[in-house]
């Protein structure tokens, strides 16, 4: 199974793929951040994410996807933004009629690292472990683009094992 996970945002959107061999075993297939300029008004932002996400689903035609969830936010327009990154990224995975989850960061984190208080140094950790990777990946948000997608792979196989 093929996973592609996403750390929605308008300055910065990680995504991640994961794939799962027969054997259980977790691959790195691509990971990185769709960047956007804050001098592009925010319409233009949006279409920027939607375009470039929508080409990586198609590049790699993930079985599945996974999107972080907008827990909490103290801040109101951090907030509205990043849902508005959301929504588009939830679009462009639709149209290309990928079966979409969503999970809360501390979803994320309890799956990776087994606590739902890890940091995001212990969650980066993780992931490097997990992904038999030589270093941490760069920048934060792919890292947590991969975390949101081995999420849902091992969420998947929890589901798979109850029945």
């Amino acid at each position: 199974m093929l996973v592609l996970g996403i750390d929605p945002g308008t300055a910065t959107t990680g995504y991640g793929l994961v794939r799962e061999t027969a054997g259980g075993q977790l691959i790195v297939v691509d990971y990185g951040v769709v960047l956007t300029s804050a001098k592009l008004p925010m319409p233009k932002r949006l279409l920027e994410i939607y375009r470039q996400l929508k080409d990586i689903a198609f590049l790699h035609r993930p079985d599945a996807a996974a999107v972080e969830k907008l827990f909490f936010q103290t801040n109101v327009r951090t907030a509205i933004t990043v849902g508005q990154g959301r929504g588009v990224a939830i679009l462009a995975l639709a149209e290309a009629d990928i079966p979409v989850a969503e999970y809360t960061p501390l979803e994320i984190k309890q799956s990776v690292v087994g606590y739902g208080n890890a940091d995001k140094n212990q969650v980066q950790q993780m992931i490097r472990a997990l992904l038999n990777m030589k270093e941490i990946p760069r920048p934060d948000d792919a890292a947590d683009a991969l975390a949101v997608a081995v999420c849902h792979i091992h969420s998947y196989r929890m589901a798979d094992l109850l029945g």
